[in-house]
């Protein structure tokens, strides 16, 4: 149950953003202050009575006690049931590994459950991928400087050169990796080199290309996106000059789990700001950049404290 981190891949970063091959190591991982002895446990299962009684018993008798707890069922007959539950226990780093064995064997197997632990003092490990837009990725680099959210930035990922400077400044290796739609293949490749085994999350900090089913099966952790809330109706280019064309009254952003189909995976999070005729295009743009910016950070905070779990194509957010 308790998570090693797998060896880093090595890189070097050129000066131009580009990536030479010459051995060295990403940053490492630094580990938040907190109490000790934490957990966190995710559960989710079919309903039925005494699911509660059962964790909670559980937890009672290895020596844990609950500091906070939430359930949802989406339905007291036939649904399914969700439980997020925070816990001390003394001298848990020791036996992280045991706790985890001993639940399976009296209490998750049993009732049919899918489950974590997860150790709070330890932040999500994360690469951020993004295009030209710098709005969302310097607001993720900035709070996770600040440990405003519980995030490891190791590593940046572009389709463009231009934002490498910006990056390099917090300390955060940056990598071009040209990516067309003749050349994706093999940019794909490059980047699950990167990123297989590395991170625990990958986060599109609007990242203006489409990713494939393999490299999702590829990089195996959860990657969330954001977009701004007036797809499908205004894809594409100039959306926001479209959007006043047509006299929208709000506009807003969605961040949520990437799918092979890249912008209708399950919501995380979402909001709107109000707008009038009055707002230029460019006004428009920089008001749903601010939306971006904010809900994109919630939903990678709400992640990275192991608040959300996937119910099939939504999500259920403690």
């Amino acid at each position: 149950m308790r998570r090693v981190r797998p060896a880093v891949a090595s890189v070097l970063i050129a000066a131009d953003g580009g990536s030479w091959g010459a051995p060295t190591t990403f940053v490492g991982v630094t580990r938040r202050s907190s109490t000790p002895d934490m957990g966190r446990l995710l559960v989710s299962c079919p309903d039925r009575p005494g699911i509660v009684a059962a964790v909670s018993r559980f937890l009672f008798e290895h020596g844990a006690n609950i500091a906070e707890s939430g359930q949802y069922s989406t339905d007291p007959e036939d649904g399914r049931f969700f439980l997020r539950v925070v816990f001390h226990r003394a001298g848990l780093q020791a036996m992280r590994d045991e706790l985890d064995q001993r639940f399976a064997a009296e209490v998750g197997r049993p009732l049919g459950m899918e489950w974590s632990f997860a150790d709070p003092g330890v932040p999500k490990r994360a690469a951020i991928m993004v295009s030209r837009y710098d709005h969302c990725l310097l607001d993720l680099l900035w709070r996770a400087r600040r440990e405003e959210l519980d995030l490891d930035v190791g590593l940046v990922i572009s389709n463009h050169p231009d934002l490498a400077a910006e990056v390099r400044a917090f300390g955060v290796p940056y990598v071009h990796i040209p990516a067309t739609r003749e050349t994706r293949p093999e940019a794909e490749r490059r980047q699950i080199e990167l990123l297989a085994g590395n991170f625990d999350l990958i986060i599109l900090a609007r990242y203006m290309q489409i990713l494939s089913a393999d490299f999702l099966d590829a990089v195996a952790v959860p990657v969330i996106n954001i977009h701004h809330s007036f797809l499908p109706s205004f894809a594409g280019a100039g959306p926001h000059a479209r959007a006043r064309d047509r006299g929208v009254k709000l506009i807003g952003a969605t961040a949520h789990y990437a799918t092979e189909d890249l912008d209708e995976g399950p919501i995380i999070e979402q909001d709107v700001v109000r707008v009038t005729h009055r707002d230029s295009a460019e006004e428009l743009e920089r008001r749903g950049a601010d939306v971006e910016r904010t809900v994109l950070a919630r939903a990678v905070q709400w992640h990275c404290e192991d608040r959300v779990v996937r119910d099939g194509e939504r999500t259920v957010v403690f």
